[in-house]
């Protein structure tokens, strides 16, 4: 081989990877990296450079740093004259295992007048049509063999995903049981409630819905010292604030935790529902009050800022001229010192403005009396009915697509028909859903212990962002008409306030 190369001066660029070592012992890059280096010596090769990737795939697509660069070294070292380059690895599929990928580094090193090498066997000049016809040939066949493999694993994990078992480690909330065969060895698994997880889950989600802001919930658990999902497990990066053992939450750990349709009994493959195998930890009605939170934030117009205000932004209070949301500015003489927060139209056509404190008593006054009302928990107490029959036809359509699937797999229909039949399910299914979330009844873990003789006092307790949600909860709306008089004092007589009932008080 090296009688084949010349006697020019012979650089050798090796490449070592491993798709997977989830513990980061490189042991595997390592035995590679040392049998390259005796392949070399063999060949009385010089070292041109070393190039490792531990637990990085070359058929997923995923960026691979170190390959990039061993690319640009060689192409450039190839052009020095006199110099003769060798990409060097231990095996094809080391290297390559996308057909792109390879077709492009072949063409790459044609162009720089290289060669490849494999330590398992094989030298191919890349100006040689017959040599990088070889290599393009050998490695379309790790291509077919990886292709294969992950035909496979997706079989393997959409049965996984139609009995409704986990895939990968067990998630936040759950423990996992092993079950063993009678030589001990395990045959399978199941996951049950996590003592300790399960109710920071449930917490989290109890919160939300009560009009915590993510943040407070955030800052709370962390002050608790409650661990955060992944706490102790070996990461290759931690985000940015995070501490080394990965204990604290963070705003976007929270929403994770709060949003998963696992919470709810719901395992998800490939956008495709289906009934999970584990304890659900919370309804799917509250998971869909969840979901239905944070998409409305989504789309509103409330600035974060505006969050510390009762009745600032959202459909609480509006311009009762123009219809308009409320925004929180401060009014008043400015010479005099007298400016303070005021309600006022956000349309900029100083429709209408009130006083923020005197109009929040107002409201708060009679929320309180409302609460208080005997015949306040018949009022408030919701009906269902509608929106389980709504939920009970997106499961049956969930049921479908389920089917759908199974045909598929026996072969009793094709891939465009399953496709076509589970898109036009999804429409289906997210149309219930939305029927369901609209006919859903007040959300009474809002109101709970504010029913009755003690909510003045209850009130007094809650925060900004709950006390929004008891309002959005009891469906009331505040409108604002123009003041009939000028002078010191607050004007009542222009605020129109409704809640749910109030049309048979």
């Amino acid at each position: 081989m090296a009688a084949t190369l010349g006697t020019i001066r012979t650089l050798a660029f090796l490449y070592a990877r491993i798709s997977e070592d989830p513990r980061d012992k490189r042991r595997g890059v390592k035995r590679q990296m040392e049998d390259l280096h005796a392949f070399a010596a063999d060949n009385s090769w010089e070292i041109g450079g070393e190039y490792i990737e531990n637990d990085v795939s070359a058929a997923s697509g995923e960026e691979r740093p170190e390959y990039d660069r061993l690319m640009v070294d060689v192409i450039a070292a190839a052009a020095e004259p006199g110099t003769r380059v060798i990409l060097a690895g231990y095996h094809p599929s080391r290297v390559w295992r996308r057909r792109v990928e390879r077709a492009q580094a072949i063409e790459d090193l044609r162009a720089a007048r290289c060669f490849v090498a494999f330590e398992s066997g094989g030298l191919f000049n890349m100006t040689k049509a017959s040599d990088r016809s070889q290599l393009a040939n050998l490695g379309e066949s790790d291509t077919a063999e990886s292709e294969v493999k992950s035909e496979r694993v997706a079989r393997a994990a959409l049965e996984r995903a139609q009995e409704g078992r986990a895939n990968g480690p067990v998630a936040y909330g759950w423990r996992r049981q092993y079950e063993y065969d009678d030589r001990g060895q395990i045959s399978g698994f199941h996951d049950v409630e996590h003592p300790e997880q399960a109710p920071v889950v449930r917490e989290i989600v109890t919160r939300l819905l009560s009009g915590d802001a993510v943040l407070a919930v955030t800052a709370d658990l962390n002050q608790r010292g409650i661990p955060a999902p992944g706490a102790g497990q070996k990461r290759k990066h931690r985000t940015l604030g995070q501490d080394e053992a990965g204990t604290l939450w963070s705003k976007s750990s929270v929403k994770k935790v709060a949003l998963r349709p696992g919470n709810a009994g719901v395992r998800v493959h490939r956008g495709v529902e289906y009934p999970a195998a584990w304890p659900a930890l919370i309804t799917p009605e509250r998971h869909a009050r969840v979901k239905e939170l944070f998409a409305a934030r989504a789309i509103t117009r409330e600035k974060p800022g505006q969050r510390r205000y009762l009745l600032s932004w959202g459909e609480l209070a509006t311009c009762g001229v123009c219809g308009g949301h409320l925004r929180v500015a401060n009014r008043g003489n400015a010479r005099r010192g007298s400016l303070k927060p005021t309600y006022c139209c956000d349309s900029n056509q100083g429709c209408v403005g009130r006083n923020m404190e005197a109009l929040d008593r107002f409201v708060e006054t009679i929320v309180v009396g409302v609460l208080s009302a005997p015949t306040a928990a018949d009022v408030f107490q919701p009906d269902e009915t509608a929106a389980l029959a709504a939920l009970e036809r997106a499961e049956g359509l969930r049921t479908r697509q389920t089917a759908a699937a199974d045909d598929f797999a026996d072969g009793l229909i094709t891939r465009e028909q399953l496709r076509r039949i589970t898109q036009k399910l999804k429409v289906q299914i997210e149309e219930a859903r939305a029927e369901a979330r609209r006919l859903q009844p007040v959300d009474m873990s809002a109101l709970d212990g504010l029913i009755g003789p003690q909510a003045g006092e209850k009130w007094e307790g809650l925060g900004v962002a709950q006390r929004r949600r008891v309002l959005e909860a009891i469906g009331l709306r505040v409108r604002i008409f123009p003041a009939a008089r000028r002078g010191p004092g607050f004007d009542d007589s222009t605020i129109e306030v409704t809640w749910k009932g109030s049309e048979q008080a």
